[in-house]
């Protein structure tokens, strides 16, 4: 049970990126379930609080070339964490305590 809660927390960037893992972060009682509820979370916010410089270098920036390339950056971002997310839930899953 426990590792099904903790890897879910990380599976939710598919379902509930932000939801799932603050109410599971919030109930539980389990050190374990909270501390991996707790990483699922920054890790899902991760990309959009690195969203906000390139959104600022976004806007003052003066080529097109710039903006594709922050828009590209934003894109690898997101996916690394997206692909972190989905192993992560796989090691938690696998995990013997």
């Amino acid at each position: 049970m426990r590792q099904l809660l903790s890897s879910l927390s990380y599976f939710s960037i598919f379902f509930a990126p932000f939801l799932f893992p603050i109410i599971v972060w919030i109930v539980a009682r389990d050190e374990y379930i909270a501390g991996h509820a707790k990483r699922a979370l920054f890790s899902h916010v991760f990309p959009f609080l690195a969203a906000i410089p390139l959104l600022y270098f976004f806007i003052t920036a003066h080529s097109l070339a710039s903006v594709i390339g922050f828009v590209v950056l934003f894109f690898i971002i997101y996916g690394l964490s997206f692909v972190y997310n989905v192993v992560k839930g796989i090691q938690v899953l696998r995990e013997y305590y």
